[in-house]
């Protein structure tokens, strides 16, 4: 399980982390709510922000199946992260793999240069199986990296995406973008992916 205490503890050593899921439903807006709830708790200020792309619970919105959720500023392709550096303790961003190479060099220069801690999340890959160009470089820059973990309806872990339709029949083709949640994506495990076994 993702260790939120083990991550702060880890931020005095490495200021570019990456909470990577693999699969969707792993809680990583859950634990990104907890770490800003830590840091807050403690006095400190973070700034969060979630991809403007994300309307399923309302543009600018990170909302927990568990239920939390919190207003927070949005990046879309034009948002300059080093212009926009607010004076806080934890740059937090959820939604990840929509981040361009260039904002994951900004975010990346943040940490490194200035020294402000910057947590990522988001997916590794798409319903095909490929890389999402903001989670690629995201991978390459990181000082550290945690797997927050799902399961696959086998039962074995889960570490890809499949999209459905609104009957549950696999989709294997479209764009890579496309907003959706448990009604449009389930997670597999690799042999589930393949086999096509789960959907």
């Amino acid at each position: 399980m993702f260790d939120i205490a083990e991550q702060i503890h880890s931020l005095t050593s490495s200021l570019y982390e990456l909470g990577m899921i693999p699969a969707m439903n792993a809680g990583k807006s859950t634990s990104l709510l907890q770490v800003a709830h830590n840091y807050e708790e403690q006095g400190q200020k973070v700034k969060l922000y979630t991809a403007a792309i994300d309307n399923r619970y309302g543009v600018g919105q990170i909302t927990s199946r568990l239920g939390p959720h919190r207003e927070v500023d949005v990046f879309d392709q034009d948002t300059d992260f080093l212009a926009s550096a607010p004076e806080v303790s934890c740059v937090l961003v959820d939604e990840a793999q929509f981040l361009s190479k260039e904002q994951v060099v900004q975010l990346h220069q943040l940490a490194q240069v200035r020294g402000v801690p910057v947590i990522c999340y988001g997916l590794r890959s798409d319903f095909r199986g490929d890389p999402f160009p903001g989670s690629a470089y995201l991978l390459a820059l990181a000082d550290d990296i945690e797997e927050i973990k799902n399961i696959c309806t086998c039962g074995k872990k889960a570490t890809m995406n499949i999209r459905v339709d609104a009957e549950g029949r696999r989709i294997r083709e479209g764009e890579q973008v496309s907003i959706g949640g448990n009604e449009s994506y389930r997670q597999a495990c690799g042999r589930c992916f393949y086999t096509g076994s789960h959907a």
